[in-house]
């Protein structure tokens, strides 16, 4: 069947392919700028990761609140993302871009000025707000600047491979940052330059952009603000309501746990229902009504989840567990730019040959495999031995046996998946949806991100809280034993080393039961054609 978002009412082709027939003379600047801006708005979906030690420290955040500033960021972005994405397609994706860069850029200067934890979290939602303007752009803005086959393909797998790289330098650049007394003679806290260092980056970038891209054609018309209120407030809900549940002090059947819950399920209820009845949709139903973007759509919920919950985790583990310091817990995740570069470069050779079932399917079991074996990192939790690690400067894990391997087999599991799943998930948009469509892929990746920290960190959290239990007397006794004081400060740290361990693990494993479901969605419902790929024909129109 023709795919009627292909075809304008006379039945020609749509203004999309008649938009790229001919690549921007300005293309390669414009691909280095888009990636710029992408590489600096997932970068600060982990910068901040390597941080968190020392932000909890200097701000006086607790461990539960301290997800908020990665969740916080993700949801603000995730949630606003559609909002984003439409405004670029009614009133032009280049303003947008630029106004997006100009507001992450003002944000990142108040995060790093921040003198309480009020003020970075609003700090992080802003970044979030100016993320969710510029990103949906960017990736529209690829689009509509190179023609479908080769061109295209090579602009997405640099796309994706900077969605996967970025968050990798994130933490390598957080690390660095944070290790350091000054920078550039500047007397400040290293963490706080993970957040300045955008600041000229942003600016820079905002003001090259009307001097390298073209702007889109705009198409004006009514915003859904009902929506937009709705679809974000559920989201905040839902997210709010995960993260409580994984609290001591609060647990599942806590009125701050199920009131959120609900009232986020009946928001997007809302939305739903708002979005089907409305002349001008935030989120049209037309995206979705093509099997094959939808199912790139909920593969990319999935998988990001799992992926940027192993950030957060395993940068936790390396710090706090084995000792690393920030810098050298940085440099522990350079391999995973290695390793999605390989991915990606695997993927974007292939993907004219190779069906993407195939290379997405084959990507997310790698991954699986590799946070299941995460999941087994052995790490001996006894008093003796805890108090034992303690006193050498961490646990007696090996980095290159249980860590490097696995984190090159996820990285070149995600460069597997990254590639295939974008270029399916905004192929046969029309002209003026591509950045809606664009808008709900990054969606994905955020909210899912979001939630599958609060849902993870809800898991982790459980276990850690029994595990503390369980040892605290144990672990009280062994210091005595040792002829030393239970000291609370020094009680406490052994307590969490004990215990966070086993909260981790059992993150990991759940991570890796997420990401079969995401393999599971692609091997069953991902059938499109790899030369379906190569052309901006209608859907239907099986060239080769």
């Amino acid at each position: 069947m023709t795919d009627v978002e292909s075809l304008d009412p006379a039945g020609t082709t749509s203004s999309a392919e008649a938009e790229v027939s001919t690549p921007s003379k300005h293309a390669g600047l414009a691909l280095v700028l888009i990636l710029t801006a992408q590489l600096m708005v997932v970068l600060d979906s982990t910068i901040a990761n390597i941080a968190l030690p020392f932000i909890g420290q200097d701000l006086d955040i607790s461990q539960a609140n301290l997800t908020w500033i990665v969740t916080g960021y993700a949801l603000a972005f995730g949630g606003l993302l559609l909002l984003g994405g439409r405004l670029g397609d009614l009133y032009g994706r280049r303003k947008l871009f630029m106004i997006g860069l100009a507001t992450f850029a003002v944000a990142s200067a108040l995060g790093g000025l921040a003198t309480n934890e009020a003020m970075l979290l609003a700090s992080r939602a802003l970044q979030g707000v100016g993320a969710a303007m510029a990103a949906p752009a960017a990736l529209a803005l690829i689009t509509t600047t190179f023609p479908a086959g080769p061109a295209r393909n090579k602009a997405m797998a640099a796309y994706a491979t900077m969605s996967g790289v970025g968050a990798a330098i994130g933490l390598i650049l957080g690390g660095w940052l944070t290790g350091l007394d000054s920078f550039v003679g500047l007397d400040v806290e290293g963490w706080r330059m993970t957040f300045l260092i955008n600041v000229p980056i942003g600016l820079i970038a905002a003001f090259m952009v009307p001097r390298v891209l073209t702007e889109s054609e705009s198409h004006p018309g009514q915003m859904d603000i009902p929506g937009a209120i709705t679809g974000t407030l559920g989201l905040l809900g839902i997210v709010f309501g995960l993260s409580r549940a994984g609290e001591e002090a609060y647990g599942w059947d806590d009125p701050q746990t199920i009131i959120p819950l609900v009232a986020g399920v009946a928001l997007l209820a809302g939305f739903a229902f708002i979005e089907s009845r409305v002349e001008h949709p935030l989120l049209p139903v037309r995206i979705f009504a093509n099997r094959t973007r939808a199912t790139s759509f909920a593969a990319m919920m999935i998988a990001p989840a799992a992926m940027f919950s192993m950030f957060f985790f395993l940068s936790l583990f390396i710090q706090q567990i084995m000792g690393f310091s920030s810098l050298e817990a940085g440099f522990a995740f350079l391999p995973f730019s290695f390793g999605i570069v390989i991915g990606a470069a695997l993927s974007s050779n292939l993907i004219s040959r190779v069906d993407p079932r195939f290379l997405a399917g084959t990507g997310t079991l790698l991954a699986a495999t590799a946070l299941f074996m995460f999941s087994r990192i052995p790490i001996d939790e006894s008093p003796k031995a805890v108090l034992s690690a303690l006193a050498d400067g961490g646990a007696d894990v090996n980095y290159w046996t249980h860590i490097f391997p696995f984190i090159i087999m996820m990285a070149v599991g995600m460069g597997l998946v990254f590639v295939p799943l974008t270029l399916t998930a905004v192929h046969h948009v029309r002209a003026e949806d591509s950045g809606i469509g664009s808008g709900v892929l990054n969606t994905m990746q955020q909210v899912g991100g979001a939630i599958g920290l609060a849902t993870l960190s809800t898991v982790a959290l459980h276990f850690t809280n029994k595990q503390a239990s369980d040892v605290a007397g144990p672990m009280a006794d062994a210091i005595g034993a040792n002829g030393g004081q239970a000291d609370p400060s020094f009680l406490q740290a052994a307590i969490f080393s004990s215990s966070f361990p086993e909260g981790a693990t059992h993150a990991f494993l759940a991570a890796s039961i997420l990401m079969l479901a995401a393999s599971a969605v692609i091997w069953t419902f991902l059938d499109v054609k790899h030369t379906e790929l190569a052309t901006d024909a209608p859907e239907g129109v099986h060239v080769g």
